[in-house]
């Protein structure tokens, strides 16, 4: 299983980003420290990263799987690169990667 529910932007204050969803459309709004904020809208998931040495360069599509070694083999078997090898966040795991057209992207498992 592979879907998109999960997009992670850059933001100048992601406090700030998550206050403005909340007041703006009533989303739901968790904060994961002063650094980064959860947005959850029908079915999907805004992440704003403030943290400058983590912080994306463009808006990062996530898709999400059950199986991330897999995933992992699926993207580079397709020509894909790993640009950030997998790793553990609050939520679960997951790596990021460049595909051919040079977009990067993610891929990310739920903590078990």
């Amino acid at each position: 299983m592979y879907e998109v529910d999960f997009a992670e932007f850059p933001s100048a204050s992601a406090t700030a980003s998550g206050q403005f969803f909340e007041r703006a459309f009533g989303w739901r709004v968790t904060p994961y420290g002063p650094d980064y904020t959860d947005v959850r809208a029908a079915g999907l998931t805004f992440g704003f990263q403030s943290d400058a040495a983590e912080r994306p360069s463009a808006p990062l599509i996530t898709i999400r799987t059950d199986d991330l070694p897999a995933a992992r083999e699926a993207v580079v078997a397709a020509g894909g690169e790993v640009t950030k090898e997998p790793f553990s966040f609050p939520g679960g795991r997951r790596f990021h990667f460049r595909e051919p057209g040079g977009s990067e992207l993610a891929v990310w498992c739920p903590a078990e």
